[in-house]
């Protein structure tokens, strides 16, 4: 049974990755650089990573591109390199327990969440990618009798992957398994705060077959390794998670350099709207609840704004406050803790300012909005609720990426639309109603890449995951990610008589 004591003593026998993987090689980085990897939920020292700057990116990028151009994997039939990505997928779940800690002790989140939902979810979309590949197909072209066009794609060469430390293995498969897929090398930059599982997983890749070179780790800090690959004149397309300010950078970088591609997927601030017609409110109040307070808030696409019809707002608060105390944080290695610990000091810092911020622009505080010790940590955030939150405050405008929701009433649906994409994000929105005609007249007319009626945050590896405004713009999962990591090529015969 796993219990917290099966935790700890898993934790304690657990070897942490700590070196780069280039070529196939674990390396230090060439200066002797180091960043230190602190447990948030207990404050203290992991390991010291190696801190990859512009020499091991050079190397990086050059084991990529040799891979690319001389080795294996891009001339491998499309059944070949199937096999090697459903045996990553089987790895991942023979290693479920140390990457679910590996997760969970860098960043805080429940080892449970980690385990049974972020694991199997990574191997998954490795499987799926996997299986996708002996079934697609190019095209031929209508052209006159005597030519034929086809249409194929092509793998871009050298692909840059900088995922964010909310969801760890999860952003990195998202990245990698269309991307490998394709036939592209990758080199992946984990964020700083969550390298553990990235550098593991690609050891068990080159176990799964994948060849040496294909898939090089760069673990570092953003203003360092991840500038060098945004301004490197050889990676062919970079593909970013995380926050809209640094999404900007990438785009900059790739205009100083070679206009290489850059994918961006963005922060966000997604609206959930509850109408009076919403026959379940019990549910809506727990998805609500859920929307915001799962991961502690650390998710692009949580359901950070809630409007709620005036008629039932009073009523629908009351059920949400009942359902915030079921999220209450502790111990992650905890099987009982819903949430666990914020990712870092800054991180929390960063939430509490805007707690306080919300408090002096005259939101209500409804529940929460106090800072946690837990074992000596004070990486803790209550789940929180403010009401009454008006559309001019921070709070209703700014990305806090963390358990606090802000709560407005609406009167008509009008009004209800024209709040909700009064934002300058455009990722995910939520609708709440048992009218079939005002549930697709809502969700047609809200601007966001997903859409959720009668559920929050809808998601599966077979439809694309992305949005639009400054959430960034290009898509993951589902085929149409292989749209960010191959080429169209147009082939031309002309055929004579």
């Amino acid at each position: 049974m796993q219990t917290l004591q099966f935790w700890q003593q898993r934790a304690s026998t657990l070897t942490l990755p700590n070196k780069a993987l280039i070529e196939g090689r674990q390396l230090s980085a060439s200066d002797g650089a180091t960043f230190a990897a602190i447990n948030p939920a207990t404050q203290q020292l992991l390991a010291q990573v190696a801190s990859c700057a512009q020499a091991e990116v050079d190397l990086a990028v050059a084991s990529a591109r040799q891979a690319f151009e001389h080795g294996p994997w891009p001339r491998m039939a499309p059944g070949e390199r199937k096999k090697v990505l459903l045996r990553l997928a089987e790895l991942i779940m023979t290693h479920r327990e140390e990457l679910a800690l590996l997760d969970s002790l860098n960043m805080g989140k429940p080892v449970m969440d980690a385990y049974n939902i972020d694991v199997p979810g990574s191997a998954h979309v490795f499987a799926w990618y996997g299986e996708a590949l002996d079934k697609l197909y190019d095209q031929v072209a209508p052209t006159a009798a005597n030519a034929l066009a086809t249409i194929t794609r092509e793998a871009l060469g050298v692909v840059a992957a900088v995922v964010p430390w909310n969801f760890p293995l999860d952003m990195a498969a998202w990245k990698l398994a269309p991307a490998l897929a394709a036939g592209n090398s990758v080199v992946l930059k984990p964020a700083e705060q969550s390298p553990f599982s990235a550098l593991r997983l690609a050891e068990l890749a080159l176990e799964a077959g994948l060849p040496e070179g294909v898939l090089n780790v760069v673990p570092g800090l953003g203003e360092q390794a991840g500038r060098a690959l945004g301004l490197h004149p050889d990676v062919d397309c970079l593909v970013f998670t995380g926050s809209t300010q640094v999404g900007k950078y990438f785009m900059q970088y790739s205009a100083q350099s070679n206009l290489k591609q850059v994918w961006l997927e963005c922060g966000g601030k997604s609206p959930n709207l509850v109408f009076a017609d919403c026959q379940d409110l019990d549910l809506a109040a727990e998805k609500a609840a859920f929307g915001i307070f799962f991961n502690q808030g650390e998710v692009c696409s949580a359901n950070s704004r809630l409007y709620v019809q005036r008629s039932i707002h009073d009523a629908f608060i009351e059920r949400l406050q009942a359902k915030a105390h079921q999220w209450l944080p502790g111990n992650p290695l905890n099987p009982a803790s819903r949430a666990g610990a914020i990712v870092d000091a800054e991180q929390t810092a960063r939430i509490a300012r805007a707690i306080g911020r919300a408090k002096e622009e005259g939101a209500r505080l409804v529940c929460g909005g106090q800072r946690l010790t837990i074992d000596g940590s004070d990486n803790y955030i209550e789940p929180t609720i403010f009401a009454e939150v008006g559309q001019g405050m921070s709070l209703a405008r700014e990305e806090v990426f963390g358990p606090v929701l802000a709560v407005s009433a609406f009167d008509t649906e009008e009004q209800a639309i024209a709040l909700a994409n009064d934002s300058i994000y455009g990722l995910a929105a939520s609708v709440w109603s048992d009218d079939l005609n005002r549930a697709h007249r809502v969700a047609r007319r809200l601007k966001a890449g997903t859409v959720s009626v009668n559920t929050v945050d809808a998601l599966d590896v077979s439809v694309p995951f992305g949005g639009g405004k400054q959430s960034g713009f290009g898509r993951d999962l589902s085929l149409h990610s292989f749209d960010k990591y191959s080429q169209l090529k147009t082939t031309w015969f002309q055929l004579r008589g």
